[in-house]
């Protein structure tokens, strides 16, 4: 269900009010999205309200329930049993944010703040979070025969459990994200654009305060890797430096590869979300070699895409000689996927 007001904070202003069940994809979508790579995207459950005016300032903010997607257990999704998504009070999230159009010549500028709140619920044990994030961003979109450019940095407070024990010891938070990208775009016909990115977020150290950065709802395929089966790297204790050439032949075809080193921010913590960690921080803090391709096209414009993936992650001294990692100095991930569109 949906409204809109025009002029409510004059003239060319207009507010738009969703309400119910949707699909949220704000921002950088870093950290909230609705991923579209999974076939069980994410959504949520609650209103949204959209302001724009004639200056340029537009804003968003939501009060939202996610949906947790059920079912959720071995045995459940063995036996293939079916059951409605579950949405309660027990996760809530909230928050918003600002923007303004040409700031810094033709970069926008935008403001945001989340706040997620979690807690326990019958046979739904949680870590409890309490999350409070705080970010700004800087970008230029990309356009032929232009340098665009985006700086964007998260900062997150809170609290958190340290399991998901009813009587497990409170954790306070202080963890963090940057990312950095310049990219240009030459006027050719396939236009060609080739950039380099940088990503860190925080691992957990030594210190008392809890360090992991939590990504919370956010996208992992537009910036670090394929989401679903390959689960190696998503947004938390990682550091990276990447180049990626991107090319759009024609309006059905469109491709990428890219490469990019992997660390850990903190080498005490496990690496990003694979679950490898070497506690005493003995194994190193360089995880491997990424290389990814992706090629998209068009069966039926706008209607049915095909997609193929690929990606090899030669590992690193972290990912060969921390206490639990596997065995094999390779990983190999490949895909292919239809989505249609109605």
């Amino acid at each position: 269900m949906a409204g809109t007001i025009d002029n409510p904070v004059g003239h060319g202003s207009r507010l738009k009010v969703t309400a119910g069940r949707m699909m949220l994809n704000l921002g950088s979508r870093r950290l909230v999205a609705a991923d579209d790579y999974r076939n069980t995207t994410s959504s949520y459950t609650g209103l949204r309200a959209d302001l724009s005016t004639r200056q340029g300032w537009q804003a968003t903010l939501i009060y939202t329930l996610p949906q947790t997607r059920l079912p959720d257990t071995f045995e459940d999704l063995r036996s293939a049993k079916v059951r409605l998504d579950r949405e309660s009070f027990d996760l809530v999230l909230w928050g918003g944010q600002i923007s303004k159009a040409r700031t810094l010549g033709s970069a926008m500028s935008e403001i945001t703040y989340f706040h997620l709140r979690e807690k326990d619920a019958p046979g739904y044990p949680t870590r409890d979070r309490s999350l409070d994030t705080f970010g700004g961003r800087l970008f230029a979109d990309a356009r032929t025969g232009k340098i665009d450019y985006e700086v964007e940095a998260l900062y997150q407070t809170g609290s958190v459990s340290t399991s998901t024990a009813s009587t497990a010891v409170r954790q306070k938070v202080a963890a963090s994200f940057v990312h950095a990208a310049l990219g240009y775009t030459w006027d050719t016909t396939w236009k060609p654009r080739l950039s380099i990115e940088y990503d860190r977020a925080s691992g957990d150290g030594k210190e008392a305060k809890y360090g992991r950065f939590d990504t919370l709802f956010g996208m992992r395929r537009a910036d670090l890797a394929p989401s679903g089966l390959y689960n190696a790297v998503g947004r938390t204790n990682l550091e990276s430096v990447g180049v990626r050439l991107e090319a759009t032949p024609d309006k059905r075809l469109d491709g990428f590869a890219a490469y990019r080193p992997l660390w850990l921010s903190s080498r005490e913590d496990s690496f990003s979300t694979t679950g490898v960690r070497d506690p005493l921080g003995q194994s190193g803090r360089f995880a491997g070699h990424q290389m990814e391709a992706r090629l998209r096209y068009w069966l039926a414009p706008k209607r049915l895409m095909v997609e193929l993936d690929g990606l090899l992650l030669a590992k690193g001294r972290f990912l060969q000689d921390a206490p639990n990692a596997t065995e094999g100095r390779w990983t190999r991930y490949g895909s292919f996927n239809l989505t249609a569109r109605f």
